[in-house]
């Protein structure tokens, strides 16, 4: 791939260690139980261990047998996504130039971040993960939880959550700055920082920046882009079975996936266009309260996730989601950005016929875990608003479809990406000396 050069530098190696040790290390989530790993686990290609995601209190395990109250959507992963425009499922966070590495028109984020708080130009935001890295701790969510706030998800546990400021009214800022506070008091982390940055080494602070340009750096480590499709593309007539070429064909060709999961321009041959869809995903809702869900739904029967909506503003993009890359598909336990799907075949089955698939699904059938299977929000709203691409369902016969089943599961992956090959990025040791989460490997 063309990670470096993009970059126009080689990978800092002391820097994305950094990075990875501090993406393992409670010490970044006020409420003390959850890291980046913990949502974003090297068992699934660095994404969610669950159809939707588990953040805080989440009994420091990561796996199928995580527990604990749902957020409001599934983690995607981590792979590759140096190469993204837009993170998240509604795209929230984003490139204004349309490309990752370039910051000469600024990053969009939601307020209050806004298009202000990462300066285009700046070249200690060089990056678009850099920037993004500054989110996560805030949230609380994932990591900082609520402790101090009051109200039925203050549990008494970890530092407290500092009240918002008077500039913003937002948390945001006040909770970075608690975890500078506990970054600045760790002697572990005062001599790995000053080894990298003059600054500290000197006696100076480390600033979020810092840890943003870390986590960011270890990001980068993770481009697994060399998949069957790639090598025989680069001349390896053997790289591919006949089974993958042919679902290759039907991808490109009758079934039209490429016509959103693209691979030409902006799309940084990662099959997608990282466009925002309505595609006719049934709305699974968890229960909200105490242990069971930390995030209120929206609509009427507060059973509703307005995808691009809860972003703009905008009524027209309700039920838009982000195009989901697809390399690496096959370390997905889960499909969608609420895992309503747990079988590959389930989720290209509704692609191919989209009104069939929602009015028949049953969470039950499809996989989901017990908690999730109790509330689904409202299909038909959702189906009105199908994008015109899907109105009419595209037939394939059965060995078609095991084809581009084959294509997907096994031409897309990079199999240095697999659990066997990650789990030794898991330290056995973090600077804080906290413990680590437990992870569950097959």
């Amino acid at each position: 791939m063309t990670l470096e050069p993009r970059l126009g530098r080689p990978i800092d190696p002391g820097l994305a260690e950094l990075g990875r040790l501090l993406f393992f290390d409670t010490i970044t989530g006020l409420h003390d139980d959850n890291t980046c790993a913990g949502c974003h686990s090297p068992t699934n290609g660095f994404g969610d261990t669950q159809s939707i995601a588990i953040g805080v209190q989440n009994k420091f395990l990561v796996g199928p047998n995580r527990a604990g109250p749902r957020n409001q959507r599934r983690s995607p992963m981590v792979i590759n996504n140096a190469f993204y425009p837009k993170l998240m499922w509604n795209g929230r966070f984003s490139a204004v130039s349309g490309d990752p590495f370039d910051n000469s028109e600024g990053f969009e984020f939601p307020e209050p971040e806004g298009t202000t708080r990462f300066p285009a130009g700046d070249p200690n935001f060089s990056h678009l993960l850099v920037a993004q890295a500054h989110i996560p701790p805030t949230e609380q969510i994932e990591v900082a939880g609520f402790t101090g706030t009051g109200g039925i998800f203050d549990d008494g546990i970890g530092s407290p959550v500092p009240p918002p400021d008077a500039e913003t009214g937002s948390r945001n800022e006040p909770i970075r700055m608690a975890v500078l506070d506990r970054l600045n008091a760790t002697p572990n982390y005062r001599a790995l920082f000053g080894a990298l940055y003059p600054s500290v080494g000197t006696g100076g602070p480390i600033t979020f920046m810092m840890f943003g340009q870390a986590i960011a750096e270890f990001e980068f480590t993770l481009t697994f882009a060399d998949a069957p499709i790639d090598r025989f593309a680069r001349g390896d007539r053997r790289a591919m079975t006949d089974r993958q070429k042919r679902g290759a064909l039907l991808f490109f060709g009758k079934a039209g996936c490429v016509r959103c999961h693209a691979v030409a321009g902006p799309a940084n041959e990662m099959f997608s266009d990282f466009e925002m869809y309505t595609i006719g995903i049934p709305q699974v809702a968890p229960l909200f309260g105490v242990g069971t869900g930390n995030v209120p739904f929206a609509g009427p029967g507060a059973d509703e996730d307005l995808g691009l909506e809860e972003f703009t503003g905008d009524p027209d993009s309700r039920y838009r989601f982000r195009t989901s890359p697809l390399r690496n598909v096959a370390l997905q336990p889960t499909f969608f950005h609420n895992g309503c799907f747990t079988r590959l075949e389930d989720a290209v089955a509704h692609h191919l016929h989209v009104v069939r698939s929602a009015c028949q699904y049953d969470p039950v059938r499809a996989g989901l875990d017990v908690d999730l299977t109790l509330r689904q929000g409202p299909l038909l709203p959702v189906l009105r608003r199908l994008d015109p691409l899907l109105y009419r369902p595209t037939p394939l016969t059965r060995s078609e479809f095991a084809d581009l089943v084959a294509f997907l599961r096994e031409g897309l992956l990079d199999p240095r990406a697999t659990p066997a090959n990650l789990r030794h990025l898991i330290p056995p040791a973090v600077p804080s000396g906290r413990p680590v989460p437990v992870f569950e490997f097959e």
